[in-house]
């Protein structure tokens, strides 16, 4: 059994923008981009009869003369077009704008933090740092001029106590124990009871009150800097992001996407154009210049051809070869007879040329060759 593929997933529906988007942008770009395939096509035709053909001189030529200008006109077109465009574009509008906006948030929320940590935060550290240096030095003035001598002068009196104790005996504890009580332990319950305790009460409400006084100027300054933010830079990005920003998005994302597809689109569609036209201009071609041609080479040319080949051409190599030969042996004879007149005349003049005098030769000649049973060496010749 053959895999069924998987049914497509459906469609989600679109709205009227996307529809109302789609159908100009595909109509634009369609009668922008057939023109453009048409002459993509008719490139790659070429180049292809240039490379594949015995025309690859002709295709250098024209592409060192032709396609060479005519890229580097595109190129400084598409500069001039595009990129001077989009270089004006940031030079003269995107950065003029981050400039701005950087201006704006320099004097929206830096300098405005920075004059508040400056004369608000700082001198508020400064003020409790001090606030905490003077309390802690009040309860050290305290412990050193007032608890630590007390504490003493209590130890030496009860040192002076236990020896005067020590001295009077029995009757002595128990006097001194009714002293201790009512002239040190009555006093100092009292003193611990309506002097410390009040004293450590007030000191803890004011130490409560100063940390609640600090924590509600720690509370007021962060909720002026937060209101203070949220009402400079985040309610104003926000806006921006969501009444601006992201439906130009959105915006510009369909545009983009429909432009993409319509792109696509329209350039198979042109394919199919061009492919319909070529086959068109080529059957028009064929029939009306190549089929008259080949026609006209089959049924008057060719037979023309061997008429003039079989009465004409071939006589005329014959005779021509004929000629040629005769020419050849004439002048075959006449560089003889000249050199024999030449001859002639050199011995009428100057007479016979000297015959070079014959040497005997010890060597025998080439057709006495040597053998076993001669001697043809020097002690041995006759």
């Amino acid at each position: 059994m053959e895999a069924q593929s998987p049914p497509p997933p459906p469609r989600q529906p679109e709205g009227c923008l996307v529809v109302a988007i789609r159908v100009p942008v595909r109509i634009v770009v369609l009668v922008l981009v057939v023109p453009v395939r048409m002459a993509w096509d008719v490139l790659v035709v070429t180049g292809r009869l240039l490379r594949d053909t015995a025309l690859r001189p002709f295709g250098r030529f024209l592409r060192d003369i032709v396609l060479r200008p005519l890229g580097r006109a595109l190129l400084w077109t598409g500069g001039v077009l595009v990129v001077r465009p989009l270089v004006g574009l940031w030079r003269y509008a995107v950065v003029p704008a981050g400039q701005a906006l950087a201006w704006l948030g320099t004097v929206l929320v830096v300098v405005p933090a920075v004059w508040l940590h400056r004369y608000v935060l700082t001198p508020a550290r400064h003020a409790a740092g001090r606030l905490a240096r003077a309390a802690v030095a009040g309860c050290a003035w305290v412990y050193a001029r007032v608890l630590r001598p007390a504490g003493h002068g209590l130890t030496r009196l009860l040192l002076g106590a236990g020896a005067v104790l020590a001295a009077l005996g029995t009757g002595g504890y128990t006097a001194l124990a009714w002293l201790g009580r009512y002239l040190i332990a009555a006093p100092a319950r009292r003193l611990y009871t309506w002097v410390l305790t009040p004293l450590g009460h007030a000191v803890a409400w004011c130490v409560r009150g100063l940390g609640r006084l600090l924590g509600l100027l720690a509370t007021g300054i962060g909720l002026a800097l937060y209101w203070t933010v949220r009402a400079l830079a985040v309610l104003p990005a926000l806006a921006l992001w969501r009444r601006v920003l992201v439906p130009a998005g959105r915006v510009l994302a369909v545009v983009a996407r429909e432009l993409g597809q319509a792109l696509g689109h329209a350039w198979r569609i042109a394919g199919r154009i061009s492919r319909a036209v070529g086959r068109a201009l080529g059957t028009l071609l064929r029939w009306t210049v190549v089929e008259p041609v080949r026609w006209t080479y089959r049924t008057v040319l060719t037979p023309v051809g061997h008429l003039v080949r079989d009465g004409v051409l071939r006589p005329a190599a014959a005779g021509a070869r004929a000629v040629g030969r005769i020419a050849r042996e004439a002048l075959a004879s006449a560089r003889d007879t000249v050199r024999r007149t030449r001859a002639d005349v050199r011995r009428m003049l100057f007479g016979e040329p000297r015959r070079p005098a014959v040497a005997h030769r010890r060597e025998p000649s080439a057709r006495d060759t040597r053998t076993l049973g001669s001697s043809t060496t020097a002690l041995t010749k006759d």
